[in-house]
């Protein structure tokens, strides 16, 4: 009944809390553009949220690991909650950046520590139920617009930050009913080593699956930025194909989550895994000589693609530690995911420059499909541990 009680909680909460994000993202650049008097300095509001949220993912895994995750995940959404409220009441550009990194701090723990618990709380079904959460975070992503828009006649302008910061709260509340303490890994084997990331490292297998994973985050990122820039440009659709195109990503990835997590709990993570990759590379290369609907449908299986090797990873990586070392791990994914993210969608667009349009997106596919064939000759041990 506990370990219930702690998934529904943490699904509710980040439901809650992503539901507020999706409202949000899209009043940022408005916001920035207002305040700034330009559109310059819109740029920076990705780079302001990694900054924070790449720095913090190991140190905050370590710490969760011997102190244990309630507080660290208590204390993300509390975080949040004064970021919406400093969106609210900035009347300055450098006020937003300001928020922007406090985000990226609170959601570093949402996201890194939440999977890291549950490997902990269901050791038997670990990717089933870190597939219910990677869905509620997208479902939350993909219902915040639509919320959005039909309470738009209630929470208007600035309003939808107060929105924000309120669901936070919620969140914040919820888990400090709904979580144990208690939970986290093993506090004697859990000191700070830099053997064990030397250890991490050496290992093949690890470090190829952490590349791939730096490839999951720049391809999301793509999905976020140059895709969309290239629908606009390229093919001249209009925003609201690129609202639907959005939707279906994100739908994509969710659906992906649940399916992947308890697939993968029987059949073994590594298949998934390079299934996910080669799905992701064909709709990535074939979709820039696709119109209509038939790019939409290479676009989504793109989509899901990536969806099965971001949980199919994610599980695998949480299996092959110790339970000392689960937030540390989620730490290390998401602080590939996170440089990814960061580095992908410009080198891609430089790439498409130098090479002509279009070409950024073959050399990113290749790259998806060198992965999958390096993550098939690296060993298929699938109990191999590295050990601080």
């Amino acid at each position: 009944m506990a370990g219930r009680k702690t998934l529904v909680g943490l699904n509710a909460a980040v439901f809650l809390m992503m539901l507020g994000v999706g409202m949000i993202v899209a009043l940022l650049p408005q916001k920035i553009i207002d305040l700034s008097g330009s559109t310059a300095q819109v740029g920076y509001l990705a780079s302001a949220f990694a900054f924070s949220y790449i720095l913090l993912q190991v140190p905050i895994g370590k710490l969760s690991d011997i102190y244990g995750f309630k507080r660290f995940l208590i204390l993300g959404y509390l975080i949040c909650c004064i970021t919406g409220v400093l969106y609210y009441v900035s009347d300055h550009a450098y006020l937003i950046f300001l928020g922007r990194v406090l985000q990226g701090m609170g959601e570093a723990p949402v996201w890194a520590l939440a999977p890291a618990l549950l490997s902990i709380e269901y050791p038997q079904s670990k990717g089933k139920v870190m597939g219910i959460y990677n869905a509620s975070i997208h479902l939350g992503l993909t219902f915040g617009p639509i919320i959005g828009i039909v309470l738009a006649s209630v929470i208007y302008g600035s309003l939808v930050f107060v929105f924000y910061a309120a669901v936070c709260l919620i969140g914040a509340v919820i888990l400090v009913f709904c979580v144990d303490k208690n939970i986290r890994g093993d506090q004697a084997k859990a000191s700070f080593s830099l053997r064990s990331f030397i250890d991490l490292f050496s290992n093949k297998k690890t470090l190829t699956v952490l590349l791939g994973i730096m490839l999951y985050g720049a391809g999301y990122g793509i999905f976020l930025t140059t895709i969309p820039a290239f629908l606009i440009s390229a093919r001249g659709y209009s925003q609201t194909f690129i609202g639907i195109f959005f939707s279906l990503f994100y739908i994509a990835i969710s659906l992906s989550q649940v399916l992947t997590g308890y697939l993968s709990d029987k059949t073994g993570r590594e298949i998934f895994m390079r299934m996910g990759l080669l799905a992701a590379s064909l709709g990535i290369a074939a979709f820039i000589f696709l119109h209509g609907v038939w790019l939409f449908i290479f676009l989504s299986i793109a989509s899901l693609g990536l969806g099965v090797f971001y949980l199919a990873s994610m599980a695998f990586l949480n299996e092959i530690v110790p339970d000392s070392l689960k937030g540390t791990i989620s730490g290390s994914y998401y602080l590939f995911w996170g440089i990814g993210f960061f580095f992908g969608p410009a080198l891609l667009s430089q790439a498409g420059a130098a090479g002509g349009r279009g070409s950024g997106y073959w050399f990113f596919a290749l790259l998806l499909l060198l992965e999958a064939v390096a993550l098939y000759f690296t060993g298929k041990n699938k109990n191999e541990n590295w050990m601080p």
